[in-house]
């Protein structure tokens, strides 16, 4: 299972107006609806029952994340051609733990990561570091053991 190694050009004026970005929108969305800007939990809470009225901003967040890269290819000019190196049968495998992993952490790593560690949750820590320690682990026996 040879894993290869590519180096990605790191772009640190990009990751910074990126991240501020990103922190501004979810102290934004906290602030005017004191909601916690979890993906996990704005695409779950798209499935009926619909137990607020919530709906309308619930697709509008999740629309905005999928229409975002469009915006910036139709801006740019040019698409990100992504490299997967995975079949789909580990990418339907991996999504599914991903999504037995937010539901069980109550939470996904925007909700625990960004928003819960800058509220100084002991639960997100908690679940940042358990999810931070499986993620290095899997690179490791993926990418060191045979």
């Amino acid at each position: 299972m040879g894993a290869e190694m590519t180096a990605t050009a790191f772009t640190p004026l990009a990751a910074l107006i990126g991240g501020g970005m990103i922190g501004a929108a979810a102290v934004a969305l906290l602030v005017t609806t004191g909601r916690i800007a979890g993906i996990s939990g704005f695409a779950a809470r798209l499935l009926p029952p619909y137990a607020d009225g919530g709906l309308s901003g619930r697709l509008a967040f999740v629309l905005g994340i999928i229409a975002a890269p469009l915006v910036v290819m139709v801006i740019s000019g040019t698409a990100p051609v992504p490299h997967i190196a995975a079949g789909a049968p580990v990418l339907v495998l991996a999504g599914l733990l991903v999504g037995f992993g937010a539901v069980w952490g109550n939470g996904c790593t925007s909700g625990h990561g960004v928003c819960g560690l800058a509220r100084l949750s002991v639960r997100s820590i908690v679940a940042t570091a358990v999810f931070m320690a499986t993620a290095i682990a899997t690179v490791f026996l993926t990418r060191h053991l045979p």
